[in-house]
């Protein structure tokens, strides 16, 4: 007998397939080592699947440390200026903090490197084209309006269609 779950979907979609949009994040000024890549999946679920690896966060210089870090979508004109033209978080419907659309799970770095994958289904990829990927210095508290107390924003890369 077969399992027929949404991970195998998943792990399809991960191991096959091409994202419908990617983010390349990059560190400013207080994380200039900082790189990633967050691909945004189409599934067969109406929902988005989401992968992130990233980079030189923070904690890589720590022996054997773990930290958390926010990861948002947030709205925006551009990453340049340290992140000057970056707006709040995507919040199409209004919602409060941490149901935003834009809130996203927390990276788990460790010794500098995170990578983790999800699925959502508060946005579709269509929507979020041209939106902001940010990573901040601090994890999501999930409570603190409007935003969750992140920090300041350590990484930013735009959303774009592939």
């Amino acid at each position: 007998m077969q399992n027929s779950t949404p991970r195998y979907s998943f792990i399809f979609l991960l191991e096959n397939m091409n994202p419908r949009a990617v983010a390349w994040v990059r560190g400013g000024l207080e994380a200039p080592e900082l790189s990633g890549l967050v691909k945004f999946y189409e599934t067969p679920y109406d929902g988005v699947l989401v992968e992130a690896e990233v980079f030189g966060l923070p904690n890589i210089n720590i022996h054997n440390s773990s930290d958390f870090y926010a990861m948002h979508i947030h709205n925006g004109t551009g990453c340049q200026d340290d992140f000057a033209q970056i707006d709040g978080h995507f919040n199409p419907l209004g919602q409060p903090h941490p149901e935003h659309a834009g809130d996203l799970i927390p990276l788990l770095g460790n010794q500098g490197y995170a990578w983790t994958a999800f699925y959502d289904k508060r946005f579709d990829i269509e929507e979020i084209i041209g939106k902001f990927v940010i990573i901040h210095a601090r994890p999501d508290d999930f409570t603190t309006q409007p935003s969750g107390n992140p920090g300041m924003m350590i990484a930013c890369g735009e959303i774009r269609q592939e």
